[in-house]
């Protein structure tokens, strides 16, 4: 019986890892935002033709953007961090695709998800980062069910921090000419927004 306990054991953990490498695509998600980015990869989906209104008060619809490529990131304006950050690596990857514009299709658009976002917080937002519609648009959904929505379909999770602002996802976005989801980018990596940019916008 003291011979076969390792035996037992052995084949208790190889089921183990053989279970977890399954719910972890081969160790590659151990989150659920990690798998999410995956399954998004391997199947893009359509995103809503959702109503928006950007900072010149111009309304406008996701659909609008069908035959290009967008980066869109949810921010709130009033946020004294992670939307702070998520504003400079737009700025940056504007900066670094600007001069390729006409050759490579691609927007920026960043969403707020505060229903107390008007026109002019919206304004200011873009200013400070140097954001212009139409190549970086900063809207507001047009209505709360639109915004629902929207949350629901790019799967931002927005939390009241009891502080009078929001915990929320930092990742980007990426919206392919096809009007689809195609995949989640880390926040964390500018340099790798900017390559995405150029690698989705090339025809």
């Amino acid at each position: 019986m003291t011979r076969s306990f390792p035996v037992l054991l052995a084949l208790v953990l190889a089921t183990g890892i053989a279970a977890l490498s399954f719910e972890t695509d081969g160790f590659r998600v151990v989150t659920s935002a990690g798998a999410r980015q995956l399954s998004v990869e391997r199947a893009p989906q359509i995103v809503p033709n959702a109503g928006l209104i950007d900072q010149d008060g111009t309304p406008f619809t996701l659909g609008a953007y069908r035959g290009r490529a967008v980066l869109v990131d949810f921010i709130y304006t009033r946020c004294p961090t992670i939307c702070g950050v998520l504003g400079d690596d737009f700025a940056h990857v504007l900066q670094a695709i600007a001069p390729r514009q006409s050759g490579a299709p691609v927007d920026l658009l960043s969403i707020s998800f505060d229903p107390t976002d008007g026109r002019q917080a919206l304004r200011l937002y873009g200013e400070r980062f140097g954001a212009k519609a139409p190549c970086w648009r900063i809207a507001a959904p047009a209505d709360a069910q639109t915004r629902a929505a929207l949350l629901r379909s790019f799967g931002v999770v927005v939390i009241p921090d009891g502080m009078g602002g929001f915990t929320h996802n930092d990742a980007v976005y990426v919206i392919d000419a096809r009007g689809r989801l195609a995949r989640i980018l880390d926040r964390d990596a500018p340099g790798q927004l900017v390559s995405a940019a150029l690698k989705v916008a090339a025809p």
